[in-house]
């Protein structure tokens, strides 16, 4: 897991490449972000998914990328065309756990009913003092997991990438500065890998979430593989699968999935042992780990397809 996805942004109409994730950066957010921090702090969480209303409509209405994007995953899970409201209601959740997440940050869990199931492997991995990566998506929140590890004392730490969505982290840095110590900015140099190396030994655990590929990645980018998702082919990073093989470590999977109006239902299961990559059958046994993926994301996609905040272009085409 990381952070929440991207806020959403208009794109220019036909563009001569496909839009990627890092393309998807904040718009109109000053306004809409100092707004949702007032409601979130000040006037309380019913009067702010009021705001979330307004801003996602104003997201809906002026950002046909993400329209167009909500259309092709809800099509593809619900096998039918698609309504106008459905695509809205899309972006309203995507606009309702930011909101949440302001509270979450701030550890006002009191707002929300959280229910876990399989944190019995984490609780495990903490009492041993065993280290371990967990692999997520931008599906659901990220940010309740976070504040139901500080609820359960886990030692969570997650790969970021907030380039794109600076104004919403600033603004939760100013809620509460000390989270942002569990935070690790992605990258893919020695000192990001060392410092990973440095945190599992220690006994932590590393979250991360491995549905976007690298920025600036193209076809045929050998940190990218593609696998069957939903019906058609994707592309996913391969590097969480390469630092677990060389950190030696197990890997579990983990989602936070939102119910309306209040309730995190939170799922945490093993992926593997170890990652294991065979010198002679490398490329293989990455295409094995990355469909395994795929296959167990579809499966939580489709028990809340409304909760998918990847609104860019996902599929190949």
């Amino acid at each position: 897991m990381s952070e929440q996805p991207a806020a959403l942004e208009t794109p220019s109409p036909q563009p001569p490449q496909r839009q990627g994730w890092t393309d998807v950066g904040e718009k109109g957010g000053v306004l809409a972000i100092r707004a949702a921090v007032f409601a979130a702090t000040v006037m309380g969480r019913t009067f702010g998914r009021l705001i979330a209303r307004v801003v996602a409509f104003y997201y809906w209405l002026f950002a046909p990328g993400a329209r167009r994007a909500s259309r092709e995953v809800l099509r593809r899970v619900l096998g039918r065309e698609v309504t106008a409201y459905e695509t809205y209601r899309q972006i309203l959740r995507f606009a309702q756990t930011t909101l949440d997440a302001f509270f979450l940050v701030a550890g006002k869990v009191r707002h929300f009913r959280v229910t876990t199931n399989g944190h019995q492997h984490l609780a495990e991995l903490r009492d041993g003092k065993r280290g371990a990566i967990l692999l997520g998506a931008h599906l659901g929140s990220f940010y309740a997991m976070r504040a139901q590890s500080e609820v359960e004392n886990l030692p969570i730490y997650a790969v970021v990438y907030t380039k794109n969505a600076r104004r919403i982290n600033d603004a939760f840095e100013k809620i509460d500065p000390g989270k942002n110590a569990k935070l690790l900015q992605m990258g893919e140099g020695i000192d990001f890998m060392l410092r990973v190396k440095e945190l599992i030994e220690q006994g932590a655990i590393v979250a991360i979430l491995a549905d976007r590929v690298p920025p600036n990645a193209d076809a045929a980018d050998a940190r990218t593989v593609s696998a069957e998702f939903l019906g058609g082919t994707a592309k996913f990073p391969t590097g969480p699968y390469l630092l677990a093989s060389m950190l030696k470590c197990p890997v579990y999977l983990t989602f936070g999935l939102y119910r309306d109006p209040n309730r995190y239902d939170l799922f945490c299961e093993p992926f593997a042992e170890k990652i294991e990559l065979p010198r002679k059958a490398r490329e293989e046994a990455l295409a094995k780990y990355v469909q395994q993926y795929a296959t167990r994301l579809e499966h939580f996609v489709r028990m809340a397809p409304d909760n998918w905040f990847n609104f860019y272009d996902f599929w190949e085409r």
